[in-house]
Parts: structure tokens; sequence; C-alpha cells
């Protein structure tokens, strides 16, 4: 299976391609425009020469079998449609772009091409998160945190909240039928946002601050007088009388901790079995994500 990698930065380097360097029967080709970093990656991962790609043209005529973007986020918009007007299977980091109007064309483009395509939102598939959505949830509380971080407002949204927002769609256990934004901003900045969802029966709220003092993501869900928190992604502690704690095993991979490797997996396994993916319910995150950005505009004028 030819599988092209888009974008070799961090989050390819340290999440993903370890991932990759384990899978059997999967051929690597790697794309980015630097070529020393191309170079130096593709040593490290003992990718030959050959299946190594400066240009989107040089990978794409390879007729790769599927594609992982990890592009910057506003070079999104122009490799997906490329690939998706090829016809190759697409898994983009999250999000799909900065503007929802180009999020729409993308999931519309693939849907018309009969191609699939993914968002990565690997919290969806992180252990102590999935088991979190077997667990009562009357109440679901999120907060992700940085340190000396504020931010543009689409940037904050979009590149980062994007994860608590999802997960919060993700673990509500209904449909939501009321939302409302509280934020604070200083000097153009977005410095911490409140997000409130709401339905019959439940509250989730989730919360960040780029300006906490701490780098911390912190997931609680309660209801029928039970509590399961998860630190960090890593360890689950649940309250019910006497709190437990269950600690992330020492020869866990981060990678599967994190749920990306669940994701890639998960992802060629469908391509393979012809399976097509949808990325229509990660629009509607995209499109909840727009309406936060513009209250943070309307609430910082």
């Amino acid at each position: 299976m030819k599988v092209g990698v888009i974008g070799l930065g961090d989050i390819a380097q340290k999440a993903y391609l370890p991932v990759f360097a384990t899978l059997p029967d999967t051929e690597l080709h790697l794309q980015t425009r630097t070529a020393a970093t191309l170079a130096r990656v593709a040593e490290a991962h003992r990718v030959p020469a050959e299946r190594t790609h400066t240009d989107l043209e040089g990978l794409l005529a390879q007729r790769p079998d599927a594609a992982f973007v990890h592009a910057s986020t506003s070079a999104h918009p122009e490799i997906v449609t490329r690939l998706l007007e090829a016809g190759v299977p697409t898994y983009v980091d999250k999000p799909l772009a900065y503007e929802l109007h180009e999020s729409v064309r993308l999931v519309e483009l693939a849907e018309e091409r009969g191609v699939s395509l993914a968002v990565g939102f690997n919290r969806r598939l992180a252990p102590g998160y999935a088991q979190c959505a077997e667990h009562p949830r009357d109440l679901i509380l999120m907060q992700k945190n940085r340190v000396g971080l504020p931010e543009d407002p689409r940037t904050f949204v979009l590149d980062d909240f994007i994860h608590v927002v999802d997960t919060l769609r993700f673990l509500a256990p209904g449909e939501i039928d009321h939302v409302d934004v509280r934020t604070r901003s200083a000097e153009g900045l977005l410095h911490h946002v409140v997000l409130q969802l709401s339905g019959e029966g439940f509250t989730a709220i989730g919360t960040m601050n780029r300006m906490s003092g701490s780098t911390e993501e912190i997931l609680e869900v309660s209801g029928r007088d039970t509590k399961r928190q998860v630190l960090n992604l890593a360890d689950i502690v649940d309250h019910k009388g006497q709190p437990s704690v269950r600690r992330r095993g020492d020869w866990v991979p981060v990678a599967r901790q994190r749920g990306i490797e669940q994701a890639v997996t998960g992802f060629l396994d469908a391509v393979r079995a012809g399976k097509p993916l949808s990325a229509r319910d990660a629009l509607a995150t995209h499109a909840l994500c727009e309406r936060i950005v513009r209250a943070a505009v309307e609430q910082a004028s």
C-alpha cells in the first residue's frame, strides 16, 4: 500500500511517522518542499530517495493509495483539493481549513468525487477518552491550558481549542440545543474561552486559558454519583466513594495513548476495505468553531 505523507513538521515526525514505521506492507512516500528536512527525515526512517518528493506532483505521479496531510493549516485547502481531485483517500490534521467556507467546500468535493476524507480528531480514539463515552456523563468538564500563548482568535480556536470542541461534541450524550460562549481578549489576542453546550439532562463545559501558568489537559465526566477524570490523556481516576487511579503503562506508546495509532490504522484499514469515510461530522465541529471565533471577535470589540 503506497501511503503519502505530506508535510514533515513536528507532528508528523513525533506522532505519525513512528506509527507508519511499525506497519507491515506499507510503502511510505514523503513530500515536503524543504529538501534538507526531506533528506534528514527520509534517512531517519529508511525511506529511499526515489520515494521522496519536493512537490505534490511528484508524489501524485506515484499513484498513492492514501495520503496523510500534516502541512500547515493555511496550505490544507490547496493540498486536499488536489488529492481529492486525484481520487486519493485523504486524512488531514485538524482543522480542514481556517475558514468555514473552505472546509464546507472540501467536504462537498470529497462527497461529489466519492473519495474518503477524514479529519484527525485523535482524542475520540484515545483510550482514556473513549472509555469516558461509556461512563455516565450528566456533566462533562474539559480544560486544555497553555502558558504565555495568547493568540489571534481564529488561530487559537481552529488550531487548538478545536480539540476541546470536538471532544465535548463526541461525549455529549444527547442532542445539543444550547450554546454559550464567553471569552477574554486583550490587544487583539484571545486569552481564554469558555464554551457551554447543553441538552436534555446534560451540560458540557470546555475551557482553554492560554495564560494559565500551566500546560495541562483535564477531562471529567460525572453522573449517577460517579466521576471519571482523565489527566493529560494518561492517568485515569475513578471516583465512587474512594478514588482509584490507573496510570498509563510504562511501555504503552504515546501515539497509542493519544489515539494517533488507532486513527492511522483505522483510516488505512478502511481504505484497504474500500469503506468510504465522510468528514461530515467533523464539519459540524468546524461550524461550531466558527461560531466561537465570531463570538470572540464580537466580545472583544
